[in-house]
């Protein structure tokens, strides 16, 4: 038998109050929130007894102050809305700040619970909603709001992470437009975010903020602030950058991250193709082409494929043969790392993912009201994403150690090179065979 059962068994006055909370009440919602009303009261009773130095109403020689009355206070909580009251000392002042939060008329787990909901993309109208049915009688959307500034501070130091010591070997950027009201005008700003891969093997993010526009001054000022906290470039820091084409980031990490290569994301890259060509069909064909060039593995068969794959788009649309043949070396980077690394690596799949979950949050509040208010939702859902990531481990600490100790590829002999070709003639007519077929 618990401490708890003995008491509400053997003492005739907890009884008594238990049997008298239940006969006023109509279900169990709200006997337990009488039930929490007494017991914290009697709680707070006992805490002013401490601070006087004797019981209520009792005379004691080690009396060192007395009560003067009650102030009352409303205080809300899962359990609902409960009345406090809160003894008040003829001498000095008393609060029971271990139970209650001064100038907070919510309680911490209420706080926490808000909190929680409005992180996992419910809207404040259905928080609102949500606490009436707990019992909590004014919770305005206003005031969800206020309650969730209590996530700013975690989200302030999420932001301030230092990462001295840690090396990430890949680095993905990309950015989010959400509708954020600034001036007093509803325009789009992008939430940049930055993912790494941690010598470890886990992603980590490295850093979120709000900017106007995806420019080259707004990238810079990111990529600095990431270098400030500890994300080296170099040798020994990061390797590789993933990212699509925007121009004023790829200067921004050209500057910021000398040393490391660039990858271009082939989505993209595809995506951007497949725009400068009409016909559907051709679309096809070209998108089947560069699938089968990035499907190599053998760097040698993989740049002949993709010459000879740009050279069949070029005849679809000179245009976006023009694309694929000066990005050729940025799409192609990733071969330069191990193969068990590419296919995470030749895409911005992981930034895709993250701003899918970004944007799930954000089209429930459609638009915000400051670029704080923002940082904040965003900010607690990385935290959130951050937490599971730890547990999930991409690369192997092993393999991943590859990343900085890439030995030097020998120059391709004349036969091998000609082979590749002759494979690259196969591969890529049997693709666009495919591609046709299919349309």
């Amino acid at each position: 038998m618990t401490v708890m059962d003995t008491v509400l068994c053997n003492d005739p006055e907890v009884k008594r109050l238990a049997l008298a909370a239940l006969e006023e009440c109509t279900d169990l919602q709200a006997f337990g929130r009488r039930c929490l009303e007494i017991l914290l009261n009697s709680l707070v009773s006992a805490k002013a007894d401490e601070a006087c130095g004797a019981p209520y109403g009792e005379r004691s020689p080690g009396r060192t102050n007395s009560r003067n009355g009650y102030r009352e206070r409303g205080l809300l909580t899962p359990a609902g809305d409960i009345r406090v009251r809160i003894p008040k000392l003829r001498t000095g002042t008393f609060f029971p700040e271990d139970l209650i939060e001064r100038y907070c008329r919510a309680d911490r787990a209420l706080v926490a619970a808000v909190a929680e909901m409005y992180v996992l993309g419910i809207s404040t109208r259905k928080v609102e909603e949500v606490a009436g049915a707990l019992g909590v009688s004014s919770m305005s959307k206003s005031q969800v709001s206020r309650l969730c500034e209590s996530l700013d501070s975690e989200v302030a130091a999420f932001r301030r992470q230092r990462f001295d010591g840690v090396r990430f070997a890949y680095l993905w950027l990309d950015a989010a437009y959400v509708k954020c009201r600034v001036d007093g005008r509803s325009v789009s700003q992008a939430v940049v975010t930055a993912i790494g891969l941690d010598d470890t093997g886990h992603k980590r993010f490295l850093g979120v903020d709000c900017v106007d526009t995806e420019s080259y001054d707004g990238w810079r000022e990111f990529l600095s602030d990431l270098r400030s906290r500890g994300v080296a470039a170099g040798e020994d820091g990061v390797q590789l950058v993933v990212s699509d084409a925007h121009e004023g980031l790829r200067r921004a990490i050209a500057e910021s991250f000398q040393g490391a290569a660039w990858q271009r994301c082939i989505t993209h890259l595809m995506r951007n193709v497949a725009g400068h060509i009409r016909g559907k069909g051709d679309q096809r064909v070209a998108r089947e082409a560069m699938k089968a060039a990035f499907a190599q593995k053998s760097p040698l068969v993989a740049r002949a494929c993709y010459q000879r794959a740009a050279e069949e788009v070029a005849r679809l649309s000179p245009a976006a043969g023009r694309v694929m043949m000066e990005a050729e070396e940025e799409a192609l980077a990733y071969l330069a790392f191990p193969v068990s690394h590419r296919s995470k690596i030749r895409t911005n799949n992981v930034q895709e993912r993250a701003n899918r979950e970004i944007k799930r949050r954000t089209n429930v509040v459609q638009g915000f009201p400051s670029r704080e208010s923002l940082i904040r939702l965003v900010g607690a859902a990385l935290i959130e994403a951050d937490g599971e990531w730890s547990a999930r481990c991409v690369i192997s600490r092993p393999s991943l150690a590859h990343a900085w100790r890439r030995p030097e590829a020998p120059a391709p002999s004349e036969e091998s090179v000609l082979a590749a070709r002759q494979a690259a003639d196969r591969i890529i007519s049997a693709a666009v065979d495919l591609g046709g077929e299919q349309g």
